[in-house]
């Protein structure tokens, strides 16, 4: 068995001292003059694919600029990627777990060395500042650091625990399940993209990648040093290209075993629709683990300390604009405090700064135009839903640079069963609700359909056991923010409509991708 020290997170770097600020920034003049601009096309079998069309990358924070290009794969590319997958298979599933995990641990070493050209890329692709960069790369190390110690406990011949029964050998085997496709977003194109695929490549499996359209360039990165690792020809396929294409025939598609997607509800429950449809030839039920968003509160009642909740639900809710599927859109304050709450809030997220990622702004550009058409309307919305109590307006450009550029927005005593407050926008947006009390607060945070993180600012003891045991979701902080998870630390994933519950980064999560077989001996 492979020996490394006890599984550590990584630790996050300090911008607040100057040397770690020039550190970024000499990255990012060595990302312009290197990687801007870049191509990285299609990957088969090891083999680089040149297709008839790219996909472009653009600069959210400086629409003028092109980032760079991925290919855009056919159908056709993903038949042979699917066919190559399945080939490579055959000698990947035979290798030892400690071989495989080895592969993540040198990765892992490699995007240390290069964390900040990572970091830099993200705030110019996806206009990521210099802390949510920096936190999401970490991520992205602790996902391969975290997945190749995990896989040694599913290792050999009798790894699961059995009862033990005279005159029998009896064991567990844990199996990998085949060839699968991961379908990452944008908003975290290194830590899930790279984690989407690296926990079932180290269990045995092999893995087409489809990474986000607007992120191509990070993925390329990332997926280059899974290469350089030493990963095998055809164990992981890069396949760029548009989810309505490549993604819905590798869903449907006979020959795929299982299927990794993290996004939005509609698509993710359009996946797990098709995949649930067998098709001629099929042998298996596919697997599906999907990470679909959430409608996220945090709740602060009358005992909280206000300051912290304030801290909290700025933190929480305008982090990369609000670009999380854990970003707090919905605050919940009861009646007691409600003004002090909301008053603090609004004027702590006043003195937030909009600019670019470049810039290490606290509140940059979303990602697309898309995005920002989205936003806009409940922006359009929010006055007939409440009180805009700050912002509410989507310029567009920045210093003078076209841009998806929107205000953080605070709309104040919006109706429980109002859209703002059922409906995920995916951006600097948050619907301020006013409860009567605590019992109501939990009633209205529990009012919608999602599930994924949730929080309490309260200092009453009762209370926060009450909201462990019934506050629907799948992560819930006290007394903090309810954004930032870590690997390992609190293993990530919702349910209701916020997912299949699968943990990212938990101690089971590399179960999703194995199979077990038992075996019986009669001596």
């Amino acid at each position: 068995m492979i020996k490394v020290q006890d599984y550590r997170p990584q630790a996050f770097t300090d911008f607040t001292l100057p040397e770690n600020v020039k550190a970024y920034q000499d990255a990012l003049q060595k990302v312009r003059a290197e990687l801007v601009g870049k191509h990285y096309p299609v990957v088969i079998d090891g083999v680089v694919v040149e297709t008839a069309e790219k996909i472009e990358s653009r600069n959210p924070c400086d629409t003028d600029e092109l980032v760079g290009t991925t290919g855009k794969a056919t159908p056709q590319d993903a038949q042979k990627a699917l066919d190559g997958a399945w080939k490579a298979f055959e000698s990947w599933k035979k290798w030892d777990m400690d071989a495989r995990a080895r592969i993540l641990l040198k990765a892992a070493a490699i995007l240390k060395r290069r964390r900040l050209e990572a970091c830099a890329l993200m705030s110019i692709e996806v206009g990521k500042n210099y802390a949510e960069a920096d936190v999401e790369v970490a991520e992205a190390i602790d996902f391969l650091e975290y997945y190749a110690r995990s896989a040694m406990k599913y290792a050999g011949f009798g790894s699961s625990e059995t009862t033990w029964f005279e005159g029998e050998e009896n064991g567990l085997m844990s199996l990998p399940l085949g060839v699968g496709v991961s379908i990452s977003p944008w908003n975290f194109p290194c830590a899930i993209y790279l984690g989407m695929l690296a926990a079932p490549i180290v269990a045995g499996n092999c893995v087409i990648a489809k990474p986000a359209e607007d992120a191509g360039l990070i993925a390329g990165f990332v997926t280059e040093i899974m290469y350089e690792a030493g990963l095998p020809a055809g164990v992981l396929q890069f396949l760029p290209g548009v989810g309505k294409e490549v993604g819905e025939f590798l869903t449907t598609h006979a020959r795929t075993r299982f299927i990794t997607f993290t996004g939005s509800r509609a698509v993710g429950l359009h996946i797990n629709e098709v995949a649930a449809k067998v098709q001629p030839g099929q042998k298996w039920i596919k697997k599906v683990v999907l990470e679909l968003g959430g409608k996220d509160a945090m709740i602060v009642d009358e005992t909280a300390d206000l300051e912290v909740a304030i801290t909290a639900a700025v933190q929480g809710a305008f982090g990369f604009n609000g670009q999380k599927c854990s970003a707090m859109s919905r605050l919940i304050v009861v009646d007691e405090v409600y003004d002090a709450v909301v008053n603090g809030f609004v004027e702590r997220t006043r003195a937030l700064k909009m600019g670019t990622g470049e810039e290490n702004a606290n509140v940059t550009a979303v990602v697309n135009q898309m995005s920002f058409d989205k936003v806009k309307s409940y922006l359009d919305l929010a006055p007939q839903e409440g009180t805009v109590l700050l912002g509410g307006q989507a310029p567009g450009e920045y210093g003078g640079q076209p841009g998806y550029y929107i205000q953080p927005t605070i709309v104040g005593d919006v109706g429980r069963d109002a859209r703002m407050a059922q409906e995920e926008i995916f951006g600097p947006v948050v619907a301020v609700l006013r409860a009567r009390d605590w019992q109501d607060a939990l009633a209205i945070a529990n009012s919608t359909e999602y599930g994924l993180t949730g929080g309490v600012c309260s200092r009453s003891r009762e209370r926060l056991e009450q909201a462990r045991a019934e506050f629907e979701v799948g992560n819930l902080y006290f007394n903090r923010k309810i954004t930032g998870a870590i690997v390992g630390v609190q293993p990530f994933g919702g349910y209701n409509m916020s997912g299949t519950d699968s943990k990212a980064g938990g101690p089971d999560y590399l179960a999703n991708f194995l199979q077990l077989k038992a075996v019986t001996e009669r001596w």
